[in-house]
C-alpha cells in the first residue's frame, strides 16, 4: 500500500530537513529551528514535479530573504540515492524538484508487487463504518433518484473499504407506519374494484395511484379470491401489506443486483417497533428531559437541542431566533410513533447496539432539513451525532434524449424506473454516469450513454483497456510477451508521454485517499478518464511494435501496468473492464 505521491512528498521534506541541519551546522542558517512549509505538485510541470515552500514559510524565523534561504538549502542538499535528479530555486523562494528515472521505475514495480491492493490506503485504520443508501420506499418501483443514490452509495462504500475502513452496506426498509397503511388501503381499494367493479369503492385520494398497485391487487385476488373480504380492516390491511412487500422487496433486490449492488443487510423498520426499541429510545429522550406533551402528543424539544448546539458554537441568540427552529412529534395522540421516532431508534441501533464508529447516509437533497434534527437527536442520546453521523446529500437527476427532458419510458409510457433504465442502457454506463459529484445535479444523456465513440466517457475508458489487451495479445502472438518487470530496463521510459502516463498511474492511491476523505467517489471517474487519455497519447507518440528490444520490453511493462490500473480503477466504481470491444 505504497502511495508513491505521498512518499515523494515525504522524501522532499526529508531532503530539505537534512539540508537545513547541514547548513545550520556550518553556521549558514540559524540553528535550533523547526522548519515550516509544505510540498505540492505544481499544475505546470515546467515548474518541476514537486514544489516546496519551506524557504518562504521559514524565512521570517530565520530573519533572511526567502530566496537566500532556498539557495542555502539547495547548496547543502544531497540528492544522491533519492528519487530526484535536480532541484532549483524559482520566484520568491520556491524549491522545484524534478524526479529521476528511479521513481518512475519504482512506480511500475510497486504496481506489479502490490497487485489488486495497489490503490489501498489505511486512513480508516479498520474502523467500523456503515453506508446506508437507497432505502427506497418499498411501496413502489425505484426511481431515478434511487438509481443515482445506489451508485453513489455503492461506489463510496467501495472507496472507503479501499481506504482501510471495515465497511457495511445497508438498506433500511420502511415497512411500518403511515406509508405502509396507505399501501395496504390502496391494494384493498384496487382489489375491491377488481372484484366488484370500479364504482364499488372510491379510491383513497392520498393512495398510491400507479399501475403497479393494480398489478399487486390482481395478483392478490388471483391468490386469495374474495375470502379476505370476511376479515376486519386491520387484519385485511396487514395481510395486504405483507403480500405487497413479498412481491416488491424481492423485485427491488433483483433490480439492485442487476445494477451491481448487493447489501450486507436489509434492515426492517418493523423490527424496531416489534422489539420495543422505538418506545425505549423515545423513553430515553424523555428520561434525559428532551421531550414534552402537548395536544395529547409527545414532542421532542428539537428547537432547544439545536439552539443549544448553535449557542455552544458561538452563534448569537438573535441569529438563532431568525432560524425559526421547530420541534418534532415523536408519538402521535393516537399512540402511534412517527417516522422520525423510528429513525432515531434506527440510528441509535447503529451506534449503540451494533457499534459502528461512523455512519454515512446517502440522501436526496430534499432531506436536507432532516440532517440537523437527526444529528441533534443523536447528541441528545449521548451518541455524538455531530461527529459520528455524516449525511451525503445528492442533487436531482434529469434524463435527456435528443436534447429534451425525458420523464416517461418509451416502452411503458410511465415514469422511468431503475428497471426501465437498465432495459435501455448498459449497467456500466448507468453506473459511470451516475457516479458524479453528489452536490451537482446530473443531466443523464441517454443517447450519449449508448454511443460507442470517444464522446461517451465510459466507452472511452473501456476502449483504452480493450485496446491494450488486443495489442498485448497481438505482440504475444509475434513472440513478444510482457517480460518480468524486474528484468526490463525501465529507465528507458524517458519520453514526456511515458513519464506523464506513469505519473497518472501513481496517483490512484492518492485519489482513493482523497475520495474517501471527501466522500466523493467521482474522483475515480475523473482519474481513470485522464489515465485513458494519457495512454492514448502515449500509444500515438511511442512506437511499441518494431521498437528496439529494450525499449519494446519497457513499453510492454508500461502498457500492461496501465491495463491493470484501468481495470482496478473501474472495479472500484463497479464498472467492468472488457478485453474486447
Amino acid at each position: 500500500m505504497a502511495n508513491m505521491i505521498q512518499k515523494a512528498k515525504q522524501q522532499v521534506t526529508e531532503l530539505v530537513t537534512a539540508a537545513y541541519l547541514a547548513a545550520a551546522e556550518k553556521g549558514e542558517l540559524p540553528a535550533g529551528l523547526t522548519l515550516n512549509g509544505s510540498v505540492e505538485i505544481p499544475k505546470d510541470t515546467a515548474n518541476g514535479d514537486y514544489a516546496a515552500n519551506y524557504a518562504m514559510a521559514s524565512a521570517k524565523l530565520m530573519r533572511m530573504p526567502p530566496r537566500k534561504v532556498a539557495e542555502t538549502l539547495i547548496a547543502n542538499m544531497k540528492l544522491d540515492g533519492s528519487w530526484f535528479e535536480s532541484v532549483d530555486v524559482a520566484g520568491p523562494g520556491f524549491m522545484n524538484f524534478r524526479m529521476g528515472s528511479k521513481w518512475y521505475s519504482d512506480v511500475l514495480k510497486n504496481v506489479a508487487e502490490e497487485g489488486d491492493s495497489f490503490c489501498n490506503c489505511n486512513i480508516g485504520e479498520g474502523k467500523k463504518l456503515m453506508v446506508e443508501f437507497v432505502s427506497a420506499n418499498p411501496t413502489g418501483p425505484m426511481h431515478m433518484g434511487n438509481a443515482r443514490g445506489g451508485v453513489l452509495g455503492d461506489a463510496l462504500a467501495s472507496v472507503l473499504s479501499r481506504a482501510g475502513y471495515d465497511v457495511w452496506r445497508e438498506f433500511y426498509v420502511n415497512d411500518a407506519g403511515n406509508q405502509i397503511e396507505k399501501f395496504a388501503s390502496s391494494i384493498e381499494a384496487r382489489s375491491i374494484q377488481l372484484l366488484k367493479g370500479e364504482d364499488a369503492i372510491e379510491f383513497p385520494e392520498d393512495g398510491y395511484h400507479g399501475d403497479d398497485i393494480k398489478e399487486l391487487a390482481k395478483l392478490f385476488c388471483e391468490k386469495y379470491g374474495d375470502d379476505w373480504l370476511k376479515l376486519d380492516t386491520p387484519e385485511r390491511h396487514k395481510m395486504m401489506a405483507e403480500f405487497g412487500l413479498s412481491i416488491n422487496l424481492p423485485k427491488m433486490k433483483r433490480d439492485l443486483a442487476r445494477y451491481g449492488i448487493e447489501y450486507d443487510q436489509w434492515f426492517l423498520e418493523s423490527s424496531l417497533h416489534a422489539s420495543g426499541y422505538v418506545a425505549d429510545s423515545v423513553q430515553k429522550l424523555t428520561d434525559a428531559g428532551f421531550t414534552y406533551e402537548k395536544d395529547g402528543a409527545l414532542w421532542l424539544h428539537t428547537s432547544k437541542i439545536l439552539a443549544d448546539k448553535l449557542l455552544a458554537a458561538g452563534k448569537k441568540p438573535e441569529d438563532i431566533e431568525k432560524l425559526e427552529l421547530k420541534d418534532d412529534v415523536l408519538r402521535r395522540a393516537n399512540g402511534f410513533y412517527t417516522y422520525f421516532a423510528a429513525d432515531i431508534a434506527y440510528h441509535r441501533n447503529k451506534f449503540e447496539q451494533r457499534g459502528f464508529d461512523k455512519v454515512i447516509n446517502v440522501w436526496g437533497a430534499d432531506h436536507h432539513g432532516h440532517v440537523a434534527r437527526l444529528k441533534g437527536a443523536m447528541d441528545a442520546l449521548g451518541l455524538d451525532g455531530e461527529h459520528r453521523l455524516d449525511i451525503v446529500l445528492m442533487q436531482l437527476v434529469k434524463l435527456m434524449r435528443g436534447g429534451e427532458v425525458v420523464r416517461m419510458s418509451k416502452r411503458t409510457g410511465k415514469a422511468i424506473s431503475l428497471s426501465d433504465l437498465l432495459d435501455e442502457i448498459p449497467v456500466d454506463a448507468a453506473r459511470y454516469f451516475f457516479n458524479s459529484r453528489p452536490e451537482s445535479p446530473v443531466e443523464f444523456d441517454l443517447d450519449l450513454a449508448v454511443r460507442q465513440d470517444s464522446e461517451n466517457p465510459v466507452y472511452y475508458v473501456q476502449y483504452a483497456h480493450a485496446r491494450i489487451c488486443t495489442m498485448l495479445s497481438a505482440l504475444a502472438a509475434d513472440g513478444h510477451e510482457v517480460p518480468d518487470i524486474n528484468s526490463a530496463d525501465l529507465s528507458l521510459l524517458s519520453t514526456e508521454q511515458e513519464r506523464e502516463l506513469i505519473k497518472q498511474v501513481a496517483l490512484l492511491p492518492e485519489e482513493i485517499r482523497l475520495a474517501a476523505r471527501d466522500y466523493d467517489p467521482s474522483r475515480i471517474n475523473k482519474y481513470v478518464t485522464e489515465l485513458a487519455a494519457r495512454f492514448h497519447r502515449f500509444y500515438t507518440a511511442c512506437r511499441i511494435k518494431g521498437a528496439e528490444e529494450g525499449v519494446l520490453n519497457a513499453r510492454l511493462c508500461l502498457a500492461d501496468t496501465v491495463r491493470k490500473v484501468i481495470a482496478l480503477s473501474l472495479s472500484v466504481i463497479g464498472v467492468s473492464a472488457p478485453e474486447k470491444m
